[in-house]
């Protein structure tokens, strides 16, 4: 008897412990999902893109004339001093080559000017002949006059003569100077291009020096070249006086106000601080990676860290630009990952006693990975992140666990 209750115990134990695992199976499991704490912390709203650091003031030293330059003695980096520096020195260039039209006319041209010389220099010996002969009357005149036996008349006319005379040999002797003058020029056209050893102008040169101090950025013309006026040569600037140019979108460039804080990261270096000096009141517009058209607007961004904070960083380097448009010392901050759209507003899934309730939320301000909440949440509430389609008012739900 007793091993019959024993056995119909043991039977009851198993029954139930077998419908004990079926309800177990069969009851609904919380849905691990992943939770946030809705928190007070500083936050603050920025608007990203990418700029360039450039020097504020940059000097390009051009050739001053036509003419040959020399290859640069100076290489980009190198450092230079106003006045004193050598970065460029430029010669004269040999003739050029003339055609045979061209070369029979400034040899005709030269003998008509070699004629022009010798007439000049006859005209100037007939007048010294004539001023001699001059000069002779002039002193036959005044002996004759203190001996009282010619006019007065007469030895006025033969000063005048002797005066008119000299006159005519100063004209002569110029009118030489500037036929021989003329012949040198027609001389001069008709060289021929000559080795640099044999020029007489191969030491001539012009020595250009950096009209400011500080580094070379870069070298716009390196190796021996003919240039003509005005052709940059070389740039120079001082890289501890960068600022940052950066082109933004005419709809983010509205919500920035000069004097704004910036920071100043991705260039390799620790974040930088940075404020808006300027932003350009005209726009232009840009061709983007993907092909459309956008309306960019140029700022200007100057770094108030000083130079030690940043001495690898250069002229022309790739940098990111935040630009801070609103910010907060103590805001009640959501992330954005647990927010979704009911309607024309904003609903999150808040954990309460185990289960999910939706619960309508009034956002502010919005980041990328945070929203400032004006209504609807409470410090210290949980809410889901990232909720699926299983996840709905009442569910029950359960942190998940972290592998």
């Amino acid at each position: 008897m007793r091993r019959i209750w024993i056995k119909r115990t043991a039977g009851l134990l198993i029954a139930a412990a077998a419908v004990a695992g079926v309800v177990w199976f069969a009851w609904p499991q919380p849905i691990p999902v992943d939770l946030a704490s809705i928190v007070r912390a500083p936050m603050e709203v920025t608007i990203e893109d990418e700029g360039r650091t450039r020097v504020r003031y940059i000097y390009t030293v051009s050739a001053p004339i036509a003419g040959k330059v020399l290859r640069t003695p100076r290489h980009v980096g190198d450092e230079v001093v106003a006045d004193e520096t050598v970065v460029a020195v430029m010669q004269a260039t040999a003739p050029g080559f003339l055609d045979i039209r061209s070369r029979e006319e400034l040899r005709a041209a030269l003998a008509a000017a070699e004629s022009a010389v010798e007439l000049a220099e006859h005209e100037m010996h007939r007048i010294e002949r004539g001023l001699e002969f001059a000069r002779d009357e002039l002193q036959r005149a005044e002996t004759l006059a203190r001996r009282k036996v010619v006019s007065a008349q007469a030895m006025e006319k033969a000063q005048v003569d002797v005066e008119t005379t000299e006159h005519a040999l100063a004209s002569a002797k110029a009118q030489l100077a500037v036929r021989r003058s003329e012949h040198a020029s027609l001389a001069a056209r008709l060289m021929e291009p000559r080795r640099k050893a044999d020029s007489q102008d191969a030491a001539w040169g012009i020595q250009l020096r950096a009209p400011v101090s500080g580094r070379v950025l870069a070298i716009h013309q390196e190796s021996e070249a003919v240039v003509q006026p005005g052709t940059p040569l070389i740039d120079i600037g001082d890289p501890r006086d960068l600022e940052v140019v950066v082109n933004l979108l005419s709809s983010e460039a509205a919500r920035i106000e000069p004097g704004a804080t910036a920071r100043i990261d991705g260039w390799g270096g620790p974040p930088l601080r940075g404020r808006v000096r300027r932003i350009d009141p005209a726009g232009f517009t840009k061709i983007s990676a993907l092909g459309i058209e956008e309306q960019r607007v140029g700022s200007i961004i100057e770094l108030v860290d000083s130079p030690e904070a940043w001495p690898r960083l250069g002229h022309d380097f790739r940098v990111i630009v935040n630009v801070t448009v609103w910010s907060s010392a103590d805001a009640l901050a959501v992330p954005v990952a647990a927010l979704f759209r009911r309607g024309d507003g904003w609903a999150a899934y808040v954990v309460r006693e185990g289960r999910a309730r939706s619960t309508t939320v009034d956002i502010g301000r919005r980041t990328d990975r945070t929203a400032e909440v004006l209504a609807g949440l409470s410090p210290g509430e949980q809410v889901i992140l990232h909720p699926s389609d299983s996840i709905a008012d009442g569910v029950a739900v359960a942190a998940r666990r972290e592998r």
